[in-house]
Formats: structure tokens, C-alpha cells, sequence
């Protein structure tokens, strides 16, 4: 099995975990330390017994709406590797980072991410034109 094949067995776990809502699974996956994740409207969660916990809370929830990754890019670097990809959660498309490590043999999950994609409104001013782009940074 190539790299690439094993980071991305790893995030199809992760995916598994989270629909399935097994947390001893979903636990298994994440590093023992050096660990940080941003779940989409919470601040920063820092240290693995933070981000279990937020993990236990949301597999728990009976509202939680499901979740559908799509497009999985993986992008390794030596024994880092982060795999891109859009989720959809109750109808609205998520940019998402799963950042992983080779640990003992084994990818195992250092970092995660997810934020809201804006959507783009084409917009024309008088005359036909459209503004110029904008950045935001």
C-alpha cells in the first residue's frame, strides 16, 4: 500500500468513526499528544482530552446532522501528511483539513479542521461590468 493509499484509508476511519458515531474508534485515531482541532463555529481545541471530549459531545447528539466527506486530497510531506477534502453537513459545504503523522508505523490524526466555504454572489454594476475581485487577504 502506497502513502498516499494509507493516509487516505486512515481519513476514510476517521469519516466512519464520525457517521457511525463509535468514539472508541474515533479515539483510536487521534495521536496521544501534539494534537489541535477547530471544529466549525468553536474556538481552538488544544490537547487530546479537549478534543475527545468535544468528540464524545458530538457523537452523542442526537441532532447532529450527518456528514458526507467528498473529494479526498492527500498531500504528504515524510511522515506528515494532510488530506483536503469538501464535507457536507446538514446542506451546508465544508472546506476540511485532516492533518496526520506516521506514528510507530501508523497514521494517526494531529489536526482537524472544518470552516464554512462562502459562496460566491456574481454581482454586475451598471453598464454590464463587474467589479473588480476582492481579497481578503
Amino acid at each position: 500500500m502506497t502513502d498516499d493509499d494509507a493516509i487516505l484509508t486512515a481519513n476514510a476511519a476517521y469519516y466512519r468513526a464520525f457517521i457511525s458515531g463509535d468514539f472508541s474508534q474515533m479515539s483510536a485515531l487521534w495521536a496521544d499528544e501534539g494534537v489541535s482541532c477547530v471544529h466549525p463555529g468553536w474556538p481552538v481545541l488544544i490537547g487530546r482530552q479537549a478534543i475527545l471530549e468535544s468528540y464524545r459531545s458530538i457523537l452523542r447528539n442526537p441532532r447532529q446532522d450527518p456528514i458526507e466527506p467528498h473529494n479526498p486530497t492527500p498531500l504528504l510531506s515524510g511522515d506528515d501528511g494532510r488530506v483536503f477534502c469538501i464535507e457536507i453537513v446538514g446542506g451546508m459545504a465544508l472546506a476540511a483539513t485532516n492533518w496526520f503523522r506516521r506514528i510507530d508505523g501508523s497514521w494517526r490524526l494531529v489536526h482537524h479542521q472544518a470552516s464554512p466555504i462562502a459562496t460566491k454572489i456574481e454581482q454586475e454594476t451598471e453598464g454590464g461590468r463587474r467589479p473588480p475581485p476582492s481579497r481578503l487577504n
